[in-house]
């Protein structure tokens, strides 16, 4: 296996923020010129582009009125009898966002730099038809939301060390304390290789059982989780118990209970590639514990049926890796993060493929059978 070292940086997000909400507004036509029949331009329009770097609370902090207006357009004249269009006024936001209406009507995606997604249109320039006076351009209010806030999504129970896990990866400095929901708001650290290939890690909202119907602090943490390519299962290898008037349970049914919340929030979940992480392992009895989920997981169909059914999903996850870690101690983790970017890279060349195979389905579909040469094939009569 190829190993890359390693060194991590962090980088600050200051107080996160994933979506936002914008008012936008076209600019609206010119006036016609009655006398010699001019038309006036039209208004100029709102666009939302993606731009790498651009975060939304760059947005937020450059823009505190939230408003964006694009220019009026020219007024026809006898200089010029056709006005001149109105500027248009470009947003600039982040790859991987999705626009909507407040209503929640889809306007668009942003998925790679430099997309462009019109939001709001300019007003028509004054005619003839309009009695020479312009209309007023597009207004309304939109939202922009992260789609995708990480490479990797750290997914677990309350304690389970994802806190303790993202800064040993990548000194970021998450709030880690012994209360159920241990993190507030997504963290988000960057593991650097040597070769500068950055790969970012979110520490997730808590996550806890009943996060499906919301408990806790439910679809904020699963919205959070589709935004992620890949997921890590962070698991206490001892088990887990989120009080004392709440059933106890272990490595194995913890990672059964983690699938099932996945999987009623949003069964394409279960579809991401994912690594499973145990981690603990420097505590006394771990061994022991590893040994019995090892062999759990080599037949987890068996295994799963020793619980009850509220507990077992639908579908099994199954792990790209399996890496028993401490993230206190260091142990196994310089290969963890070799795998991380292994699993990454894999995924990439997989969409890579994908995306070529359809693309050329597309092609062939878009070329008229006639048009395709029969050299040496004798033509139906």
């Amino acid at each position: 296996m190829m190993v890359w070292t390693s060194r991590v940086c962090l980088r600050k997000y200051g107080n996160f923020v994933d979506n936002i909400r914008l008012y936008v507004r076209g600019g609206s036509g010119g006036m016609g010129l009655p006398r010699l029949g001019g038309h006036g331009g039209n208004g100029g329009d709102v666009w939302v582009v993606a731009k790498k770097g651009t975060t939304l609370k760059q947005i937020k902090d450059k823009h505190p009125n939230k408003r964006f207006t694009a220019h009026v357009g020219s007024n026809s004249s006898i200089h010029a009898l056709r006005g001149a269009k109105g500027e248009d006024t470009q947003v600039f936001a982040p790859v991987g966002i999705s626009v909507t209406t407040d209503d929640g009507k889809i306007l668009g995606e942003l998925n790679c730099e430099e997309d462009r997604l019109l939001v709001a249109k300019g007003g028509h320039g004054g005619t003839l038809h309009s009695g020479f006076l312009p209309s007023k351009g597009q207004s309304r209010q939109i939202r922009l939301d992260l789609k995708l806030i990480a490479d990797l999504g750290l997914v677990g129970f309350p304690n389970a060390g994802k806190s303790s896990l993202l800064t040993a990866l990548s000194h970021a400095k998450p709030k880690i304390a012994s209360y159920p929901f241990t993190t507030l708001r997504p963290e988000i650290g960057k593991i650097m290789y040597d070769d500068h290939k950055q790969v970012s890690v979110a520490d997730l909202p808590g996550l806890i059982e009943g996060a499906h119907i919301n408990k806790g602090m439910g679809h904020k943490f699963l919205k959070h989780v589709e935004r992620t390519k890949q997921l890590m299962f962070v698991v206490d290898i001892c088990g887990f118990q989120l009080a004392s008037n709440t059933p106890f349970r272990s490595a194995f049914e913890t990672v059964l209970l983690l699938t099932k919340e996945l999987e009623l929030y949003k069964e394409e979940l279960l579809g991401k590639p994912a690594i499973l992480v145990i981690n603990k392992m420097d505590l006394p009895e771990a061994q022991g514990h590893l040994r019995e989920l090892e062999a759990h997981l080599e037949n987890q169909e068996e295994s799963s049926r020793l619980f009850s059914e509220d507990v077992i999903p639908k579908s099994l996850m199954r792990f790209t890796h399996i890496v028993p870690v401490s993230a206190t101690a260091g142990l196994g983790l310089p290969l963890l993060k070799s795998l991380i970017r292994q699993s990454l890279e894999e995924e990439d060349i997989i969409e890579s493929e994908g995306q070529r195979s359809e693309r050329l389905l597309k092609l062939r579909r878009e070329i008229p059978t006639s048009s395709i040469p029969s050299w040496g094939f004798s033509q139906p009569t």
